[in-house]
């Protein structure tokens, strides 16, 4: 047996994956954890029912490329928005609707609240997409309850663990928006440079942003205090929060770096690195939902799963695919769904009993 082989024993006994020949943009799963969706650069989305994974369904979702990809607030759809100006909703039959049209502008960053209940009986929860300098903001009816401006054109969009507050990056720092507020009073949050997406911590302590140099910047949100967190090879593009929120997990380097958000940290107290050894970069990480376990996806195509509190590390599947482009826990933490840049893509069951 190679060493491939052994690298990809998870993938063949507990995966499903197909090649769909198109960059993967995105991965999600709904709020039920019932389907998966992946995002595409032709326009299109492969829609999974779990319970039947060998059946992949392409629906039509935009007229160009699909920029964002997330779960709807209720479950079994999805929310996706193009650079054909659509905001749109893809149900659990691979139904398309419209939510908004914004023309020839582009729907960069999607994301949701949840609702409580189900479909016409759900209460609550919001939809939200970016446009510009504009988030528009939605209720589950797909009406329009606001635009939230800001200074420069947003480049990321996060709701907090309750869905009350939205946070967003921009070009010199950060905003904060309460959702349901009748007057807008948002709270900005600055720091000079280049923001290029937003986190927010799981307690709601503190927000934290990618920058276009080598390096993160966080607000913890009690006190307004600055967190600066450096030292990356490249640019970090992915970054995840433990379940607790204990760990800040991120990509950008040769490992998953591992910043504590405890104990005053992360300032003042060093980084915990897990994985590496091949020396390839880590381009996509996801925290499980239920564990203290991350995900990683690596430039050369190689997913692993790895212990925070053990540095144990279990393969999911060798290199040779293409860079993972896209990277996701389904809510019950029983499927990881991955893609690449050359457009493969693949389901993992972590909730089969083994044989």
């Amino acid at each position: 047996m190679s060493g491939s082989s052994r690298l990809d024993r998870l993938l063949d006994e507990r995966g499903t994956g197909q090649e769909l020949g198109q960059y993967v943009v995105a991965a999600a799963f709904d709020r039920s954890a019932g389907h998966a969706a992946f995002a595409l650069g032709d326009g299109t989305v492969r829609l999974v029912a779990l319970s039947a994974g060998t059946e992949w369904t392409s629906v039509t979702a935009h007229d160009g490329v699909v920029l964002a990809l997330a779960a709807d607030a209720t479950a079994g759809a999805f929310l996706t928005g193009g650079d054909d100006g659509g905001f749109r909703r893809i149900d659990s039959k691979g139904r398309v609707s419209e939510i908004a049209s914004f023309g020839s502008k582009w729907v960069e960053h999607v994301a949701s609240a949840a609702a409580e209940g189900e479909g016409r009986r759900a209460k609550g929860g919001y939809l939200a997409c970016a446009v510009g300098r504009v988030v528009h903001l939605f209720d589950t009816d797909d009406g329009k309850l606001k635009a939230l401006e800001h200074p420069s054109t947003v480049s990321g969009l996060a709701f907090d663990a309750r869905g009350k507050r939205i946070a967003t990056s921009h070009y010199n720092g950060a905003t904060l928006w309460f959702a349901a507020a009748k007057e807008d009073s948002p709270r900005r949050l600055e720091w000079k440079g280049s923001h290029t997406g937003v986190v927010m911590h799981p307690d709601g302590e503190a927000v934290v942003t990618t920058m276009q140099e080598n390096a993160l910047h966080g607000w913890r949100l009690a006190d307004g205090q600055h967190m600066r967190m450096s030292g990356y090879q490249t640019k970090v593009e992915s970054l995840s929060f433990s379940r607790t929120g204990k760990w800040l997990a991120t990509g950008g380097a040769d490992v998953v770096v591992l910043w504590p958000f405890f104990g005053g940290g992360p300032m003042g107290k060093p980084p915990v690195e897990l994985g590496g050894g091949a020396g390839e970069l880590v381009t996509r990480v996801a925290c499980h939902p239920q564990q203290d376990l991350c995900a990683a996806g690596f430039a050369d195509g190689s997913v692993m799963v790895a212990e925070m509190v053990s540095d144990r590390m279990l393969p999911v599947t060798g290199p040779g695919r293409g860079s993972v482009s896209a990277l996701a826990w389904s809510s019950d933490g029983a499927t990881l769904a991955f893609g690449t840049d050359t457009g493969f893509a693949a389901l993992i069951d972590f909730g089969k009993q083994a044989g």
